[in-house]
């Protein structure tokens, strides 16, 4: 009995720790609103450069991802509408990974 409850301890851990690992390596802007959206001048068919907030933080939205038709969609709304989502850029690329709606 002691050896299934330490299996079942040891289960309920690795389920814990193994969520999604892509999330941990982002950093989050939460509420954030595009301040500028422009073609990249030195990769103009890699990168769209996006400026978040007042300060104009500069990120990228790579237009290989398979989200970026999405992404663009989003990050236009905001810019043009001024609409505010929770932004996640991936650490040390500062590319655009996720654009939430704030709930």
């Amino acid at each position: 009995m002691k050896a299934w409850s330490y299996l079942l301890l040891l289960f309920i851990m690795i389920t814990s720790c193994s969520g999604n690992s892509s999330s941990q390596n982002l950093t989050w802007y939460n509420n954030a609103t595009i301040s500028n959206i422009m073609e990249d001048p030195d990769k103009p068919n890699e990168v769209v450069r996006v400026a978040i907030g007042i300060s104009a933080q500069v990120f990228y939205l790579s237009k290989k991802s398979p989200e970026y038709k999405s992404l663009m969609e989003k990050a236009t709304q905001s810019f043009k509408k001024g609409k505010t989502y929770n932004i996640g850029i991936e650490n040390k690329t500062n590319i655009i990974k996720e654009i939430k709606e704030i709930k």
